[in-house]
């Protein structure tokens, strides 16, 4: 056996020499969005107060973030643009139904004055 005052205990049992085992976990995030082709669409078909603009400016911002390496600025960059394209397609829907209830109104009075 060993020497004298050591016990023979099996490797891992608690008294024994126990092995270090490290266990690596490799998380894959997800990389972060930049949103650049709804940006181009609300740059096109939705811009009220340059909002599309700025979201497409913030949209590639955070593509460029985002090749360099920066995954952190890439991120807000990209909330960023998420949240102007938000504000864009709510101010245009927004916008678009106030016309048509406005041209409704209208036209119904113009051609029905006395109903």
């Amino acid at each position: 056996m060993g020497r004298v005052g050591q016990y023979s205990v099996p490797p891992g049992q608690p008294g024994g020499s126990a092995a270090v085992q490290y266990t690596t976990v490799n998380v894959i995030t997800e990389p972060p969005k930049d949103y650049i082709i709804w940006s181009l669409f609300s740059l096109v078909y939705s811009n009220p107060f340059c909002l599309g603009l700025v979201a497409l400016i913030h949209s590639v911002k955070s593509r460029d973030r985002k090749m360099a390496g920066n995954l952190e600025g890439a991120r807000s960059y990209g909330s960023s643009a998420f949240c102007f394209n938000i504000v864009a397609n709510v101010l245009s829907a927004t916008g678009f139904l106030m016309f048509i209830v406005i041209y409704c109104t209208i036209y119904y009075n113009v051609y029905h004055p006395y109903h």
